[in-house]
């Protein structure tokens, strides 16, 4: 880039035309992570040039290196790189906030019409294709994530196994891969080996007993909406990658750990992702207001979105500074390829859930072939689930 391009780049990119741009995004942005990652490029780099190469760049590496939602972080990092600590709460707060209206809104007519037989319909067919996105995108997750590499593979493998085994997410595996990778790959010597690993352990039992104190609360009652906000809380510190990714947590917390939530409003509630804007881990807002209402829904996107800043600001200065560090890429190769792992064990768990006839196999099925045959938009795959789904299910009530 020439002295001239240099000084092009961020000319009209003040802060409100910044924040502007990100609320057209978080109003209208379908596709999932990667599109909007790729929106983001387009639209900031190559034709409005207020944000460089360089930045974008760096943007994403910190966006793929911390724990949290690609997008929502990569949204988070230009308005810091660009605009500091306030272009980055005022991006983070425009990206978000139109996707929470939205999906505010709609759990308010699932709530309202949930026993209504249109909507059951609905979400009958919506389902059965949520299955396949999820499928899919676990597949490309995998295999961007973990490419030929035996030992990610066979951390893939094993998270797996153990996701289905144990029909839920552990999350001190992902701590556990990421320093088996860590020691294994980029060996630090005996005396930091050592202090790394006490503070991976000090990590994993902080985990645990997080955990212990959830359950020592009892379900429901007075601490439903800290409960809300501890579990997603936790919820965004561990999930590394695409937003899908988080599948697993919310599986394992809001359907079995707490019973929040059955398998089928567990289903709706990732099909609401799929047909709003914005990141995909605003699902969890839904799920916070069918617990507690609107205050659970702010609960929940408190928690999930307020580690995607913590860890996206604080780091930033000095990732920009050490983003080539061996044993942090290496710690995150092996927590990613644990986050794929995970997910598809969960996809298999969720599946043997969610799909239970004919009808439900063969939406699976033809999404499944239409994802991996074509490019379609998700909430386009979605739309015409819930219109199968709307002829299929009186059907299958009559029969």
């Amino acid at each position: 880039m020439t002295a001239v391009e240099r000084a092009l780049v961020g000319s009209h990119s003040g802060l409100g035309a910044f924040v502007r741009y990100f609320l057209y995004l978080g109003s209208l942005g379908f596709g999932g992570p990667v599109a909007l990652a790729g929106f983001m490029h387009r639209d900031l780099v190559e034709e409005r040039r207020w944000v460089s190469e360089e930045e974008y760049r760096l943007g994403m590496a910190l966006a793929q290196i911390m724990p949290g939602p690609l997008a929502a972080q990569l949204a988070i990092a230009l308005g810091y790189f660009r605009h500091g600590v306030i272009g980055a709460t005022a991006v983070g707060l425009a990206f978000i906030v139109p996707s929470f209206v939205m999906v505010v809104a709609i759990s308010m007519a699932y709530v309202r019409f949930g026993g209504l037989w249109w909507m059951q319909a609905l979400f009958y067919g919506i389902g059965a294709a949520v299955i396949a996105i999820i499928t899919i995108a676990a597949y490309k997750l995998s295999r961007s994530t973990n490419k030929r590499d035996p030992m990610l593979w066979a951390i893939f493998g094993a998270l797996a196994i153990v996701t289905i085994w144990a029909q839920a997410e552990l999350a001190e595996f992902f701590v556990i891969a990421g320093m088996v990778v860590l020691f294994a790959r980029a060996w630090p010597g005996r005396r930091h080996a050592i202090l790394m690993a006490l503070g991976g352990g000090a990590v994993v039992a902080a985990i645990w007993l997080i955990e212990r104190w959830f359950l020592s609360l009892g379900v429901g009652g007075q601490h439903v909406v800290l409960q809300i906000l501890l579990f997603f809380t936790k919820a965004g510190s561990f999930v590394f990658g695409s937003g899908l990714a988080i599948v697993p947590f919310l599986h394992q917390g809001v359907v079995q750990q707490f019973g929040w939530l059955n398998e089928q409003q567990f289903l709706d509630a990732v099909a609401v992702a799929m047909i709003t804007p914005g990141p995909v881990v605003i699902t969890v807002v839904f799920i916070g207001f069918l617990v507690a209402g609107v205050l659970g829904a702010i609960a929940a996107a408190i928690g999930i979105f307020l580690p995607v800043y913590v860890f996206t600001v604080i780091p930033a200065p000095w990732f920009s500074r050490n983003r080539e560090n061996a044993q942090l890429k290496a710690f995150v190769q092996g927590a990613t390829a644990a986050a794929t792992g995970a997910l598809s064990g969960a996809v298999v768990v969720i599946a043997l859930r969610a799909i239970y006839d004919i009808p439900t196999v063969l939406i699976a099925l033809v999404s499944l072939g239409i994802l991996w045959r074509y490019k379609v938009p998700e909430p386009i795959l979605v739309v015409a689930a819930a219109v199968v789904g709307l002829v299929v299910w009186p059907l299958m009530q009559g029969a």
